[in-house]
């Protein structure tokens, strides 16, 4: 019973740490769009960028996540394709994040709740950065 209160409590501050970080990347464009004094349109394109790289870094936190529960006994293992390194990781953590879905790499243990629990964050940290973009567009568009 242990074993599952940490799983439970790292899958949460892990989530809750992208969920932030997202949110913080979010509203440092929302603040900066309006202040770049380029058109529009290449505004939102500095948005894009601006998401991806929040996509990206949140990735990256949940790479390291499956890089330490890997090497330490008892959390799980990632087998396949699997050399360990933390590129391998990386690479995992993008497949399960865009719910591309599992191939060549394959969790075991403890280690598939924290994937579950990644494609249904990646799944809504895409949808909001999309609806995050479809806004600054309708609101910012009509002026071009």
């Amino acid at each position: 019973m242990p074993e599952m209160i940490y799983i439970l409590l790292i899958n949460t501050l892990l989530v809750a740490a992208v969920v932030m970080l997202h949110y913080a990347f979010l509203h440092r464009i929302v603040r900066l769009l309006p202040k770049m004094k380029i058109r529009h349109s290449f505004r939102i394109v500095f948005g894009v960028f601006g998401a991806l790289i929040a996509h990206i870094c949140e990735i990256w936190i949940f790479a390291l996540a499956y890089y330490v529960m890997h090497k330490l006994e008892g959390w799980g293992t990632l087998v396949g394709n699997f050399e360990g390194s933390l590129l391998d990781c990386a690479y995992f953590s993008f497949t399960v994040y865009t719910t591309v879905g599992f191939g060549d790499i394959e969790p075991l243990g403890a280690l598939r709740y924290l994937t579950g629990i990644e494609s249904l964050t990646g799944l809504v940290l895409i949808t909001w950065t999309a609806s995050f973009l479809y806004f600054e567009m309708q609101r910012h568009w009509h002026n071009v």
